[in-house]
């Protein structure tokens, strides 16, 4: 009977590990599903992110239901995933990131929003590698212009590095993301692609087995 025990030990650990990585792993499958859910919506939208902006563009980073919350001093917070454009037009395959911030206001409440940003250069992601970096001085943001061809909006000057894109109860919402943190989620990149692995790497793979990443990228690629 103690035999028993001593080798039942081990396998009950073996079968928690297991089952904890499932659930992990299912929490970085449940951002991924959202984040599409996310871009589809946004395509839905009469006046949505201009077509011709996400062709130029060369990143792209979805947070769903983002916490914003404000009490004369307010705060974000959400996680989401960024990705690439490589060379050949192909989307990259995502990195968990999370996204924090402050803001100064006299609104009280608190809201989910979906944000979505749109950098016109992937060094600016590619560059974070594991560590984060602040939006805002060198990374100038701006509210990104809307339509559904930005040849609409030919007066507008894209000068601009980062171009933001809020939804709340689906409407657009002007969200200031200046003074943002953006961090690479090192635990979901870990939990979902099963090691450690850099930012850098996994932007420079295009290839993924996983039905949820695809289902992102065709999103991506449909805008």
């Amino acid at each position: 009977m103690k035999t028993l025990k001593t080798l039942m030990i081990p396998l009950l650990l073996s079968v928690f590990i297991v089952l904890t990585s499932a659930t992990d792993a299912g929490k970085e499958n449940e951002r991924l599903q959202k984040s599409t859910v996310v871009l589809k919506d946004f395509a839905k939208m009469k006046e949505s992110i201009p077509s011709d902006l996400i062709k130029m563009s060369e990143g792209i980073v979805i947070i769903p239901s983002m916490i914003n919350a404000s009490l004369a001093v307010g705060g974000k917070h959400g996680k989401g995933v960024a990705m690439v454009k490589l060379a050949d037009g192909k989307w990259s395959n995502p990195v968990f990131v999370s996204f924090t911030g402050g803001s100064f206001g006299l609104q009280i409440g608190v809201q989910s929003v979906d944000l979505v940003l749109v950098f016109r250069h992937k060094s600016v992601l590619t560059k974070m590698n594991s560590g984060d970096f602040q939006i805002g001085g060198d990374i100038s943001a701006a509210a990104g212009p809307v339509g559904r061809s930005s040849t609409a909006s030919t007066d507008v000057k894209l000068n601009a590095e980062v171009y933001s894109y809020s939804r709340s109860k689906g409407l657009f919402a002007g969200l200031s993301v200046a003074g943002s943190n953006l961090a690479v989620d090192k635990k979901a990149n870990a939990n979902f692609y099963g090691k450690e692995v850099s930012s850098k790497d996994i932007f420079a793979t295009p290839q993924s087995k996983s039905a949820n990443v695809n289902d992102l990228k065709v999103s991506v690629s449909a805008m």
